[in-house]
């Protein structure tokens, strides 16, 4: 059978469509959705600092790589195979080809740690170097009460308005040493604004007040999400806090008021993502009730 490789700056509709069928049929079959949700938008949407690889045995698309070029000195991807061509060396074929195009380099995100990723990377000299827990809660369990630090108060997030520069701001100063989330853009943000599933309502801006003069500045976040499905569950999308205001609880409440508001949708589970090496934010999370449920890992060559 003719395999071939073909690497494109942008999809057609119709190649598009293909690489979501080959991720739904991963995701029926494996539990968990092959690609991230930023992975998923700049397919649909495009990018500037991305690039796709599509595999084809025949005519049919077995294999999509999704390259992350915005440190081209440290590439990122994700790689998914459809379930019907696994074990005869496609996913090795694929992997090759990207690195071909980085010149040997690559960080690579194995969702729900799927051991035949696990067998990939050991097979092509990937090291582990980041794990991503997923940890979740039932909403019908106790939330404690939350208390704001004093001189701050939360409102909702306004689309369209200063709030939005003012977030990508004090989002890349409270992850500026998170590789992914940090680095996100005013388009980033916008390109969410436009899915179905965003709701201003539910995105928490905490602004502290100066009373001398009245002025307020942004000093921390949460900005929840809900997952429709047979089963809705919600998500602790992201919780960001301005480092001056590390040891103040802030971050503490802004996550509780976030999960009240969730279970006021009437969720009955709400789920989150937190990097292992984060010790403190796991303990955090851990004595709000939450408990790893799965786990992303990055493999790492060059």
């Amino acid at each position: 059978m003719n395999v071939r490789v073909e690497h494109r700056e942008r999809l057609t509709d119709s190649q598009v469509a293909a690489v979501l069928g080959v991720a739904e049929a991963a995701m029926e079959a494996d539990g968990v959705g092959p690609l991230n949700e930023q992975a998923i938008l700049q397919l649909r949407h495009g990018g500037d600092r991305t690039r796709s690889t599509l595999l084809y045995a025949g005519d049919d698309l077995v294999g999509y790589a999704h390259l992350d070029l915005t440190d081209p000195a440290d590439p990122g991807g994700e790689l998914v195979v459809h379930p019907a061509f696994r074990r005869r060396g496609y996913g090795r074929r694929l992997l090759r080809a990207v690195l071909d195009e980085t010149g040997g380099r690559l960080r690579v995100w194995a969702h729900g740690g799927h051991p035949g990723a696990q067998a990939l990377a050991a097979a092509t000299g990937f090291a582990r170097v980041r794990s991503l827990w997923r940890m979740r809660r039932p909403l019908s369990a106790e939330l404690p009460p939350y208390e704001l630090p004093d001189g701050v108060r939360l409102r909702a997030f306004e689309p369209g308005s200063p709030d939005e520069e003012a977030w990508v701001a004090l989002n890349a100063k409270a992850f500026a040493h998170h590789p992914e989330q940090g680095s996100w853009t005013l388009e980033d943000l916008r390109l969410r604004e436009r899915e179905p599933w965003f709701d201003p309502a539910g995105f928490f801006l905490a602004e502290r007040h100066d009373p001398r003069d009245g002025t307020a500045r942004l000093a921390g976040f949460h900005w929840t999400k809900v997952h429709d499905g047979h089963e809705p569950i919600g998500e602790v999308y992201v919780v960001g806090v301005d480092p001056a205001e590390q040891g103040s609880g802030l971050g503490r409440a802004l996550t509780l008021a976030g999960l009240a508001h969730l279970r006021s949708l009437g969720l009955a589970q709400v789920m989150l993502y937190v990097d292992e090496s984060n010790v403190a934010a796991v303990r955090l999370y851990e004595r709000l009730g939450f408990t790893r449920w799965d786990v992303d890992v990055m493999y790492q060559k060059g």
